[in-house]
C-alpha cells in the first residue's frame, strides 16, 4: 500500500477537492474528520456541484476499507469483484494508515506469478523429504479428497461453477499417498463440482510411495479439516479485515 495519501477534511469545501485533483492527477480521495475515515470522494461525484458545497454533503459514506494485515490477493478480490479503484486502509480506531489501488494490486500480482505449480511443488518435496515423487494425469474421486484450506469465497466459487459447466475447468493438483488423496490446489474447483453433482474431477496427481507425513497433512489435523464439508465458504464483502464505515463511526 501507499503510505503517503492525499486526503481532504470533512468539513472542507468542494473547491479543496478541485485543487487537489489539479495539484496531484488523482481522481478521489479519503475523506477524514480528524485521524478517522468518515468517507470518499471522487471527481464523479463533484460534477456539477458548486466549489463553496461541503465536501461532508457530498461524499460517499459507505465505502469499504481493509486492515492493514489483509492478504493482497484478498484486497484484490475486494477491489475487483467492488468495481472500486482505491481501497482505504485503516487501523483497529479507523485512522487512515495507506491506500491501495487497482494498479497497485496488478503490479504485485505480475511480480509474484509463478508458472509451473505442479513441478516446483515437485520439487520441493524432493528437497524437503528426500523422495522422488511420480506425475500422472487422471481423474480423482471428489468425496475422499482431503482439504488443506480453511476457507474459499463465494464470488470465485461461482466462476469455477460456470467454468465446470462449460467445460473450462483446469485440473486440480493433489497428492496420492496410502489410499488417500490430499489437494495442493484447486479448492474452489472441488467444492464446485461437489455442489454440481459431479463425483470425478480431471487433476494432477503427484504419487507419493513412501511412509511420510507431509507438512500438508499436518496443516489438514491443525485445521480439523477432513473432507470438503470442513470448507467455510465467506461472501468476499464479509472478510474479517473488511468493514464499512458507517459501522464504524458513530452519525453525529
Amino acid at each position: 500500500m501507499t503510505y503517503d495519501v492525499v486526503s481532504v477534511k470533512a468539513d472542507g469545501m468542494i473547491k479543496d477537492v478541485i485543487d487537489h485533483i489539479r495539484s496531484t492527477q488523482h481522481d478521489g480521495f479519503p475523506v477524514l474528520r480528524g485521524n478517522k475515515v468518515v468517507g470518499y470522494i471522487s471527481a464523479r461525484d463533484i460534477i456539477g456541484v458548486h466549489p463553496s458545497v461541503r465536501i461532508e454533503q457530498i461524499m460517499s459514506r459507505h465505502l469499504i476499507v481493509a486492515d492493514p494485515d489483509m492478504p493482497i490477493t484478498d484486497a484484490a478480490r475486494v477491489i475487483f469483484r467492488s468495481g472500486i479503484q482505491k481501497l482505504p486502509v485503516v487501523n483497529e480506531k479507523n485512522e487512515l494508515v495507506g491506500i491501495i489501488s487497482n494498479a497497485d494490486v496488478i503490479r504485485s500480482q505480475i511480480e509474484h506469478v509463478s508458472p509451473g505449480k505442479v513441478y516446483n511443488f515437485m520439487s520441493t518435496l524432493k528437497k524437503l523429504y528426500g523422495i522422488e515423487p511420480a506425475l500422472e494425469r487422471g481423474n480423482v474421486p471428489v468425496d475422499r479428497l482431503r482439504p488443506t484450506q480453511g476457507k474459499i469465497y463465494q464470488d470465485e466459487l461461482e466462476g469455477r461453477m460456470y467454468e465446470i459447466k462449460k467445460g473450462l475447468a483446469e485440473p486440480v493438483i493433489v497428492v496420492k499417498r496410502s489410499g488417500r488423496w490430499i489437494m495442493v490446489d484447486g479448492h474452489h474447483r472441488a467444492i464446485a463440482a461437489k455442489r454440481l453433482g459431479i463425483k470425478n474431477l480431471d487433476a494432477y496427481i503427484i504419487v507419493i510411495n513412501d511412509d511420510i507425513k507431509l507438512g500438508l497433512e499436518r496443516t489438514a489435523e491443525s485445521m480439523n479439516l477432513h473432507s470438503l464439508d470442513d470448507i467455510q465458504v465467506m461472501d468476499y464483502a464479509r472478510h474479517p479485515l473488511v468493514a464499512i464505515t458507517h459501522r464504524l463511526v458513530p452519525h453525529d
